[in-house]
């Protein structure tokens, strides 16, 4: 907390030619050198989650394996308020504790968990600017040993806001108020990469920025909030407005929502249940999405 407050303090005695341009809610990311200085990462719970084997092999020192797979089957539709206490508890995780989350697939797993986190009420999650790829090509301290963290009280409180489902999206479209992004593949949007759904396309009025492109793909950083804005300007996203973004199954969404609250957005969901579900249903209107 207190750590916390001396960066907000910071950043107001900025001047305004230092902070424009950047992102509008840079504590969303924490970069590598800051976290491995040992006084700042005593302050956080960090969450690894890679697969099991990457993780013994090396891990940022102090992290927490999180079974990235088990999150995603277990998230249903948000409503097991009992079992998330207990699994966010068991972290170490309570209601104000700091946390940050890494992965060494361009963010992705991590958005995964750290949106989640964010459902579930945990305001302060951060994602691990450059995940694993960073940490190791800056060469910073790795460990192999495992911490069995202290469970901590924590309630979990639905933040439903930041979930939609079908039936509410199906009643917001043609509205003129709703953005829907998607963030799948530019064949999975024009309906020619089916994958295994019964039927394949766009929602109709969604626009298509692929979740991969706000990422760099050698680094795995965040890219710059100039390249972010204009991707953004380009797609015809008004970060103002509301807006919800999908994919196959909520995770390449996940980086979607991470990148437009990092610039500023305050009213994303995220359509988690995706294209699994929009692609196998009789009742959800799709059309061929437009080569962009």
């Amino acid at each position: 907390m207190i750590r916390r407050a001396a960066l907000l303090f910071a950043l107001l005695l900025l001047p305004a030619s230092t902070v424009l341009g950047q992102y509008a809610r840079p504590q969303l990311l924490i970069e590598p050198t800051e976290l491995a200085r040992p006084d700042v990462a005593n302050d956080y719970v960090i969450l690894d989650v890679r697969s099991d084997d990457a993780f013994a092999q090396a891990h940022v020192p102090g992290a927490i394996r999180v079974d990235h797979d088990e999150w995603k089957s277990a998230f249903g539709d948000g409503e097991d308020v009992a079992a998330w206490s207990g699994r966010i508890g068991a972290l170490g995780i309570g209601s104000d504790t700091d946390v940050v989350v890494y992965d060494d697939v361009m963010l992705k797993d991590a958005a995964r968990i750290w949106w989640i986190l964010r459902y579930w009420g945990v305001e302060h999650a951060q994602l691990l600017n450059g995940g694993w790829r960073t940490w190791t090509a800056e060469e910073l301290p790795v460990a192999r040993d495992t911490v069995k963290p202290a469970p901590a009280a924590f309630t979990a409180v639905p933040h439903a806001r930041r979930l939609l489902g079908k039936q509410r999206l199906l009643s917001l479209l043609g509205g003129g108020r709703l953005q829907v992004v998607d963030s799948r593949s530019e064949g999975e949007y024009c309906g020619t990469t089916p994958l295994k759904n019964r039927r394949a396309g766009a929602i109709p009025g969604a626009v298509h920025l692929e979740w991969s492109d706000l990422v760099d793909a050698d680094s795995h950083r965040v890219k710059s909030a100039a390249q972010l804005q204009g991707m953004f300007d380009a797609a015809g996203i008004d970060l103002a407005g509301p807006v919800t973004t999908h994919c196959q199954s909520g995770g390449r969404a996940a980086v979607m929502v991470f990148a437009l609250e990092l610039m500023g957005a305050d009213n994303v969901s995220n359509y988690y249940r995706g294209w699994s579900e929009w692609g196998n249903a009789d009742d959800t209107p799709i059309q061929p999405g437009t080569k962009q």
